[in-house]
């Protein structure tokens, strides 16, 4: 290959994509961002050859999405029997519909013969209003040839922002298990106020799952009990027990640091809850910024509920020298009784359930954002103040010192029995070690987390919202990568071999 260096471009930054509204002279500009990632499409290196001044330019209607790519550059490489310039429109034909390469006139002639009163595809879930304007969730089924056209033309958003994100299969034999839910800024017209025109600004898909259920305990076994099963007739497959999972979730740039992934996230998980055949609703591969949207928007939500306010820290279980940690600190059948009526997967409720409690634990030891002064987790842990707070912590009692053994036992079994096999392969002393390494660290990101939740508490407050609405996280970018200084000081002292606050994994 060419061992000039000027002929090779970051694909990142030459790819542009811009939201766009006709106008009088052609198109008007209304935002542009560059894409997170380009591997999945140009290589791992994220490198085109053979152009000098690069340019890509995908333009999107604003309203239907209708796309239009524009490539321009200054001088193109001339082909040589070993190498030639990189065919831009071929690669990203496999990524956009064909009409995304039509004329720039064609384009722009497109969209002055949108309707003024065109409105997003599907049905109209909710609206709501936010402080920079009004929004609009809407849902439907690939099956809805306006939803799959929507879909079609936005996938390349996947790629873009999801860290090895692929597009649906929209002739998967299955695709009518997937729902979509698009979330559309809704604001009115330059120059005419009584008209409405809709932004887009995110979506989320869904795939359901079928759920096998086994019989109760109470039910009878015999085979002359168990009704028998047909496929003929009218039989609604969508009636089955099933897992419901949100498979891929973006909130583009425009309108990141808004609370709208908490806003569109917390919408979904309540048309679930109403969902009667959904059994759970989990999420695949979440990166870290969606985490901390989606542990935030639950703990806001499940410190409402009654039954899971009732969930509590049992003080007088004892605690033994030697052995195995209790399991009944937390009350079993209420845990999973309140789990599964509210469909959250066990690790993510324990997960916030574990958030909770910490948050209800005497002041005296509960856990803030400094890091340990010493080696001792068992009873160091991150029981130290948050920085930049002066009041004075008050003296632990015996009870309260209790309390937070407790609820530290409670956490470090979960953390046990999920990384069971790696710590299986250590020595006994090796293994309290690392354990108590990842509980210093799930500590701390507790701590972070409430801190966040306080603040987003107040916010709310002050603008006559909900809580979760406020949740300013953008999981649609995130790199995994933390922010906070104090994270960084936490890592270093509680799990030095990660590069995360949220350690759970001693393989982390």
């Amino acid at each position: 290959m060419s061992g000039d260096d000027d002929w090779w471009t970051s694909s990142n930054e030459a790819l542009l994509v811009s939201l766009v509204t006709p106008s009088d002279t052609g198109v008007k500009t209304l935002d542009t961002f560059h894409p997170e990632y380009t591997n999945n499409i140009f290589g791992e290196k994220e490198q085109i050859f053979g152009y000098k001044g690069l340019r890509i330019n995908l333009q999107y209607n604003a309203s239907d999405m209708l796309p239009n790519l524009k490539v321009s550059y200054k001088k193109k490489y001339q082909p040589t029997a070993d190498e030639e310039a990189l065919d831009i429109n071929e690669v990203l034909s496999e990524f956009l519909p064909e009409i995304a390469f039509q004329k720039q006139s064609d384009f722009e002639t497109r969209l002055k013969s949108i309707p003024d009163n065109w409105t997003p595809p599907g049905t109209l879930v909710t609206s709501f209003s936010s402080k920079d304007g009004e929004y609009e969730v809407y849902s439907g089924k690939i099956t809805d040839p306006a939803v799959k056209q929507l879909l079609n033309r936005i996938q390349i958003l996947v790629p873009f922002f999801v860290d090895g994100g692929t597009p649906i299969d929209m002739e998967d034999p299955d695709v009518d298990r997937w729902t979509i839910y698009f979330l559309y800024n809704k604001r009115p017209l330059p120059n005419q106020p009584d008209k409405i025109s809709y932004h887009f600004a995110g979506y989320s898909t869904l795939y359901r799952y079928y759920a096998f259920q086994p019989p109760a305990e109470s039910e009878s076994k015999t085979p002359t009990d168990t009704p028998t099963f047909s496929i003929d007739g009218d039989f609604d497959l969508d009636t089955l027990p099933c897992r419901t999972r949100v498979s891929q979730f973006i909130i583009i740039p425009p309108f990141q640091q808004k609370g709208l992934g908490s806003r569109l996230y917390s919408i979904i998980y309540q048309q679930y809850l109403k969902h009667e055949p959904t059994i759970e609703l989990t999420v695949e591969d979440p990166n870290e910024a969606f985490d901390d949207m989606r542990d935030l928007a639950d703990l806001a939500f499940l410190s409402k509920q009654p039954e899971f306010q009732a969930l509590k820290i049992d003080t007088s279980v004892e605690i033994p020298e030697e052995g195995k940690a209790p399991n009944n600190i937390v009350d079993q059948a209420a845990w999973e009784a309140c789990r599964k009526k509210f469909k959250i997967v066990p690790r993510q409720f324990a997960r916030v359930l574990e958030m909770y409690l910490m948050s209800q634990l005497p002041e005296s030891v509960r856990p803030g954002l400094g890091a340990p002064e010493d080696e001792d987790y068992e009873e160091q842990s991150g029981r130290s103040k948050s920085k930049g707070k002066e009041k004075a912590l008050p003296k632990p009692t015996p009870e309260d010192e209790h309390t937070y053994r407790l609820w530290m036992m409670l956490v470090k079994r979960r953390l046990y029995v999920h990384n069971r096999d790696a710590l299986g392969q250590l020595e006994l002393k090796e293994r309290r070690e690392e354990l108590a390494k990842v509980f210093a660290g799930v500590e701390f990101d507790y701590a972070r987390l409430l801190i966040k939740a306080e603040e987003q508490s107040k916010l709310a407050q002050a603008d006559g919202e909900t809580a979760s609405d406020q949740v300013p996280a953008t999981p649609s970018t995130a790199n995994g990568k933390r922010k906070l200084d104090e994270v960084e000081q936490a890592e270093e002292t509680a799990a030095a071999s990660s590069k995360k606050a949220r350690v759970e994994s001693v393989n982390a």
